[in-house]
């Protein structure tokens, strides 16, 4: 990664997170998504969360 992209990667996790620990549990709540994915097991919203991160992390590292 560039030191630009590592910059704008650290205000984004900022910015849109809080922190990079806050950013590192959306993540990891993710990892859980994908092993234990059933009905009911998590919301909407939680999925949806979890999809801007990766977004997110897609976006910033295309540029």
């Amino acid at each position: 990664m560039k030191k630009a992209q590592m910059k704008q990667f650290l205000k984004w996790v900022e910015e849109g997170y809080g922190s990079p620990e806050e950013f590192a549990k959306i993540l990891d709540q993710g990892i859980e998504m994908l092993f234990y994915i059933e009905d009911d097991v998590f919301t909407k919203r939680e999925i949806q969360e979890v999809v801007g991160v990766i977004r997110g992390v897609v976006t910033v590292l295309r540029h």
